[in-house]
C-alpha cells in the first residue's frame, strides 16, 4: 500500500491523505480540505484511479477541495450520515467564517462499521469507527491489516479534538478515544488531520 500526506493549505493546514494499492494503482483520497489543483497533479502525475473521497468530518478545512475533484475526476464522495448537515450548512461546516462557503449536496453516506475495500486487489479495506464529539459526524477510518486508522480531529500527537465547534460535545469525545480508539491495537498508526503520525499506545501512556 503507498500512503502519502499531503499538507494542504487554505484558511488553516490540513493533512490531506492519498491512500493508494501499489499493485493495481486504486485507492482513495481523504479529507481533501483545499489546494484542489495541487490534489489534481499528483493524481494525474502519479497515473492513480483514485475511486472514492472518504471524510473524517465536514468540517470546511477537510472539504474545501472535494467538488472540484468530485467533477473533475467524476469521483463520488462520502460522509457519515450525520454530516448531512455539516455538508449542507455554513454555520456547521464552519465557511461561514471564511469565503468562499461551501455547500455540498451529492454526498454518498455511510453509516459505523461500514467498510470500503481499496484497489481491485482489496489488499487492504478501511472500516468505519463512528467517534462523535468533536462533531456529531466524527468517523476514524481504520485499516486493521496494515494497523493504520485515519483519525480526522477526533485525536491527535499529544492532543485531541476541539468541542466548542457545533455539535461539539466533551463527553461523547472522551467516550470515543476511550471506548473505540484506545480499544485498538497500541501499534496502531494514527494519521490525523493536523499533526504528526502517533500510535494508540504513546496517546494512551498519556493518560496513564
Amino acid at each position: 500500500m503507498i500512503l502519502e500526506r499531503v499538507s494542504v493549505t487554505g484558511a488553516l493546514e490540513t493533512n490531506t491523505y492519498f491512500y493508494v494499492d501499489n499493485e493495481t494503482n486504486h485507492g482513495v483520497i481523504i479529507d481533501p480540505g483545499a489546494e484542489a489543483t495541487k490534489l489534481s497533479k499528483i493524481i494525474r502525475n502519479k497515473e492513480w484511479i483514485i475511486e472514492k473521497i472518504l471524510i473524517t468530518h465536514g468540517h470546511f478545512d477537510h472539504i474545501g477541495a472535494v467538488e472540484q475533484l468530485h467533477n473533475e475526476f467524476d469521483i463520488p464522495y462520502f460522509i457519515h450520515r450525520n454530516g448531512e448537515k455539516y455538508l449542507t450548512d455554513i454555520s456547521y461546516n464552519l465557511s461561514v467564517f471564511y469565503e468562499p462557503y461551501i455547500i455540498l449536496k451529492d454526498a454518498n453516506y455511510f453509516e459505523d462499521s461500514d467498510a470500503f475495500s481499496i484497489g481491485e486487489a482489496k489488499n487492504a479495506q478501511l472500516q468505519v469507527i463512528h467517534t462523535p464529539g468533536h462533531t456529531t459526524d466524527s468517523v476514524v477510518f481504520y485499516d486493521y491489516k496494515n494497523g493504520i486508522a485515519f483519525s480526522g480531529d477526533t485525536i491527535f500527537k499529544n492532543s485531541v479534538g476541539a468541542v466548542h465547534f457545533p455539535g461539539g460535545n466533551a463527553r461523547q469525545l472522551v467516550d470515543s478515544i476511550f471506548t473505540h480508539i484506545f480499544a485498538l491495537p497500541e501499534e496502531t498508526l494514527l494519521y490525523s488531520g493536523h499533526s504528526d503520525v502517533t500510535s494508540v499506545g504513546a496517546e494512551k501512556n498519556r493518560y496513564e
